[in-house]
Formats: C-alpha cells, structure tokens, sequence
C-alpha cells in the first residue's frame, strides 16, 4: 500500500536528506586511488552517529529468509550495480568507477541517496557513463511532480540512456522511501506496457527514490558469490545514482541534495 507523507514529515525528511547528502559529499572526496571501502564504512558510520540517526542498510533484510546487510555503505565497484557491501576492505586503484550508496533513518523517517564517481582518471566512453546516468537521474525527477504518472520517469529515463547507447537495468528499480527502507511503489527506469502500475498518478506527498542504473554494454544482471552484490552478466561497467524526491503541489522536492 502506498502511504503519502503529510507535509511535515516531508521537512524532517528534507532534514535528514540534507545531512545525508553532506555525508556523501564527505565519502566522495575520500574515494581516491589507494583508499579502501572498509575506510568508507568506518567513516560514514561515525558521521551517521554524529548527526543523531541510524544507517539503515546495516542488518537490515528484505525478508525474514533473507541474510542481513553487512555494512552502512554500498560500495560498488566498476562491473557491480549495486548492493556490493563496503567491507571487507577492497582497494580502490586509478581508473575504477564506484558507486556509493546510502540511505539513513532520522527522526524515524528514511531516506537514501546514492552516486557514482571516478576514481582518478578513466576514459570517455566510462565518463559519459557516468555523465548519461547522472543525466537520467535530473530527467526522471523533473517528471516528478503531480498529475503525471511513473510511466513519465521511466521513459525520461530510457529514452535517454538508449539514445546515448547504453543499457537499462530492469531487474532493479527505485522505490517509495520514507516510513521503511523500501515501500510501495516501484518505481522502474523502463516502459512496459504490461506493467499496470506504471498508470499510477504521481500525488501531492508521494516520496519515492529515483535511481537509474545504466551499463556500458548489455542490460542483464547477475547476483555475486556473497549473496548481495550485484553485477553485469556480461562483466560491462555500470553506473548509478539516487535521489529521495518528494512529489508536492508545486512539482517536487529532491530531498538528498545539499
């Protein structure tokens, strides 16, 4: 079920969204040749702390078959989309593209926000990767905003990303954020005519988060050895970012952004 925020818990989100958002803003300058994942963790954890609220990727799980998150931060490296945990410690070396992701629970309301960037230099088929997807992303939200419907952020976002040449991941897609982790509803980055929910009606309150996820080469996706990761099939660079974007009267809200 969809649960629409009254106006004052979209202000405590807007809150903690912005902490977050210096919180990333802190990991990125840190992502640099030689640094290690396991740093990441330790210091998004304590910056968390710091501002009063709680990660909300640690321990947690989809289900109750399901094994808990390991780590604060989603550290994704190169080949991975999303989901890779940031310990143990892995190396970061010139030429890698990672992509960091993470979410927190403030004042008992989530949000979650993600980036990808380069580590050192890479070449311009990897920049414009990460250029297309970051673009997608501002594409989706400006289709936020009420009286249009997800299918408007879905094809914003494919019609962009296939146009650039890149593939769109469909196994995964963004989400409503807010009261939980993950809510209703889905929210995909592709239009199929099959999916009747993509006709649902973009309302005043809706909080959901936007995120593309984008490849160099094919679309399909595999899950890794340690149950969580999740990687191209066809071992091609990925990219992803995220925003928590709130739908109001006036069009919208990125509630992630400094």
């Amino acid at each position: 079920m969809i649960k629409l925020k009254t106006k004052e818990e979209i202000a405590i989100l807007r809150e903690g969204g912005k902490i977050l958002a210096e919180i990333l803003a802190t990991l990125k300058a840190m992502a640099v040749p030689g640094a290690n994942t396991a740093e990441l963790e330790k210091k998004a954890i304590a910056l968390i702390k710091k501002a009063s609220g709680q990660p909300s990727f640690k321990g947690y799980a989809g289900s109750h078959n399901d094994k808990p998150y390991p780590s604060a931060l989603c550290a994704s490296i190169n080949s991975e989309v999303v989901h890779a945990p940031s310990t143990p410690a892995r190396y970061l070396k010139n030429g890698d593209i990672i992509c960091l992701d993470i979410g927190m629970r403030y004042k008992k309301l989530y949000t979650d926000t993600a980036v990808t960037l380069a580590v050192g230099e890479v070449d311009a088929k990897t920049d414009k990767l990460i250029d297309i997807t970051r673009q997608c992303l501002e594409l989706g939200i400006q289709q936020a905003k009420p009286g249009n419907k997800l299918l408007d952020i879905a094809r914003a976002v494919q019609i962009n990303a296939e146009a650039n040449g890149f593939g769109v991941v469909r196994e995964l897609v963004g989400h409503g954020v807010g009261y939980a982790v993950h809510e209703a509803p889905a929210v995909p980055n592709f239009y199929d005519s099959r999916e009747e929910e993509l006709e649902l009606e973009l309302k005043p309150g809706l909080v959901i988060a936007i995120e593309p996820m984008l490849t160099l080469g094919d679309w399909h996706v595999r899950t890794g050895a340690d149950g969580f990761t999740i990687l191209t099939k066809d071992g091609s660079l990925a990219a992803h970012f995220e925003h928590t974007v709130a739908v109001t009267e006036e069009g919208n809200i990125v509630l992630t952004e400094k």
